[in-house]
């Protein structure tokens, strides 16, 4: 069980530029070992000039599979989408967030995490 009282929080951010997914995409997360996490807030920003296409997935380390959470996203150039509002996601070690788009580097994802120590977790 996480210990809830010796927690971290974490931010990570990047400009995307994998255009492939699965294994290919880029990563934006991935839950480190004998933790767990919670996403808290995930965001993505278009610095295009137009109308591109962003996906996200989930690669849940478990069953060593992707799951999409954002699947080919058309965004309007210059805008932003928040995808956690006010939901959470909750992540063990070795999951991980990655994304990949239609063009490189018109796309920033932010995410911020609350990490739980978890001794007995095991992989």
């Amino acid at each position: 069980m996480p210990a809830k009282d010796a927690s971290k929080f974490t931010t990570e951010s990047i400009n995307v530029t994998a255009t492939a997914a699965g294994a290919s995409a880029q990563l934006l997360y991935q839950c480190p070992v004998n933790f767990s996490a919670v996403v808290t807030f995930l965001i993505v920003s278009s610095g295009a000039t137009a109308n591109k296409d962003i996906s996200i997935q989930f690669y849940h380390h478990e069953h060593a599979t992707y799951k999409y959470m954002l699947r080919t996203y058309r965004m309007s150039a210059n805008s932003v989408f928040v995808i956690t509002n006010t939901a959470s996601m909750l992540l063990h070690q070795g999951d991980k967030l990655v994304c990949f788009t239609d063009s490189t580097g018109n796309f920033d994802v932010t995410l911020s995490v609350e990490e739980y120590f978890d001794a007995t977790r095991k992989l």
